[in-house]
């Protein structure tokens, strides 16, 4: 008896059990209802504005400086070097005298054609005294004219002579001339090949030293053969321009583009453009690597921070927030420009958009706008 009393106990304490969690819902959901309803959960976003500005037509590509004017200096004579006059290397201008070659020789074969011009310009005087007395005296009958033919024939050979040997003597002082040689525009100059004392002579193949310009200078970079016409279009208005930034420093050029080439590189569908720098402060050295951004035009555009466009499988969409709500809007992307997204459609401007805080965000949610987060 006792066992069977003990047996119902518990079979009473278990239908207890259950029947408390079954219904356990409603006395839970009444304590629940008591409190009062569930507020919705509100998301901390941070904003930022949709803006209608002016914003370029711009193409980014590497780039290569090249000098405009680039000389290497070689001798036009067979002779010695006796003097260089610049550091290596140094900022040279225009006219400046660089090296100095022994002219000795020539000086001594400019004495000798100026001796014999004198010469022959004496022989001419006799020979025109000469011309001048048969004149007179065929005039009285006292000579024949044959005289004074072969007289004028003297001067005449004499006059041919004469302008031989100024010729002679004027390509003598061009060859002395070449004895200093001079900078023939304003640059940079390299490291002098050749020292005091060395021969040099025109078949040497190694140059004296070499002058590159410095200011201004070429900047050639290639560009996307879509990008062509509405470059050409630019050029003709005067609006396109190129700026060139050296890698890992700030410090740029700005300059207009001098040059599209005739011809698009049928193997890459890319088209050669060089741009032409002031670099008056030197910035761009001859064969350095750039960063160039090529601007076609400025359009007026609505733009957004690149970080607020979102995309799904039906395509780009941003959070508008309006009155506390983020609603989903979907919007086309033309570009990108300087972390700034350029919307074509779906935008008007002047939206509140979100930027932070969209993975906890889903078409209705309330949301609170926060301040931007340290170093942002």
């Amino acid at each position: 008896m006792k066992k069977r009393t003990l047996i119902l106990l518990a079979g009473i304490i278990a239908i207890a059990a259950a029947a408390g969690f079954i219904t356990r819902s409603s006395w839970m959901g009444g304590s629940s209802s008591a409190q009062g309803p569930q507020r919705p959960r509100v998301v901390s976003v941070e904003l930022a504005s949709a803006e209608r500005k002016s914003v370029p037509v711009d193409v980014d590509a590497i780039g290569t400086v090249t000098p405009i004017s680039s000389v290497a200096l070689k001798s036009r004579l067979e002779t010695t070097i006796l003097a260089v006059h610049f550091e290596d290397g140094a900022r040279v201008n225009e006219g400046d005298l660089l090296f100095t070659l022994d002219s000795r020789q020539l000086e001594a074969q400019i004495e000798q054609a100026e001796g014999i011009l004198a010469r022959d310009q004496a022989q001419f005087e006799g020979a025109q005294r000469d011309l001048r007395r048969y004149n007179d005296l065929v005039a009285k009958g006292a000579t024949t004219q044959v005289n004074v033919d072969n007289a004028r024939t003297q001067s005449d050979i004499l006059t041919g002579a004469i302008k031989a040997n100024q010729a002679a003597l004027e390509n003598l002082k061009v060859q002395k001339s070449y004895t200093m040689i001079r900078a023939p525009f304003s640059g940079r100059i390299s490291v002098a090949n050749v020292k005091v004392g060395n021969f040099v002579r025109p078949a040497d193949t190694t140059p004296l030293a070499v002058i590159n310009q410095m200011a201004p200078v070429y900047v050639t970079f290639a560009v996307p053969q879509r990008v062509l016409v509405d470059l050409r279009e630019s050029m003709a208005k005067g609006v396109s321009r190129v700026t060139a930034t050296i890698p890992g420093h700030s410090r740029s050029e700005t300059g207009r583009v001098a040059m599209v080439d005739n011809t698009v590189d049928a193997s890459t569908g890319m088209v050669t453009v060089r741009g032409v720098m002031d670099n008056a402060n030197e910035t761009l050295w001859p064969g350095t690597l750039v960063s160039t951004k090529l601007v076609i035009r400025s359009e007026d555009s609505i733009v957004v921070p690149t970080v607020a466009v979102q995309r799904s499988q039906s395509g780009n969409f941003v959070f508008v927030v309006k009155d506390g709500t983020a609603r989903v809007q979907p919007v086309k992307v033309d570009r990108t420009s300087q972390g700034m997204s350029v919307i074509s459609e779906g935008l008007a401007g002047n939206e509140s958009v979100v930027v932070d805080g969209q993975l906890l965000l889903s078409d209705g949610s309330r949301v609170e706008p926060r301040s931007k987060k340290a170093g942002a």
